[in-house]
């Protein structure tokens, strides 16, 4: 196995870490039904997409 040559500090560890972070999703406001859905995406609660129902709901 190899071994270390240097050990690598704190400082740099962690500015290589700092995109690690979780970001909550984008979500918009459906126009037809008003609930919350990602972004050019079929509603899951209506089934509507760009005005036009596009898959049946299940009411």
């Amino acid at each position: 196995m190899a071994n270390l040559t240097n050990k690598t500090s704190r400082c740099r560890r962690n500015k290589r870490r700092t995109h690690w972070v979780l970001k909550a999703p984008n979500l918009v406001e459906c126009p037809h039904c008003h609930a919350f859905k990602l972004p050019h995406r079929i509603c899951g609660e209506c089934g509507y997409y760009k005005g036009r129902q596009v898959i049946l709901s299940k009411e």
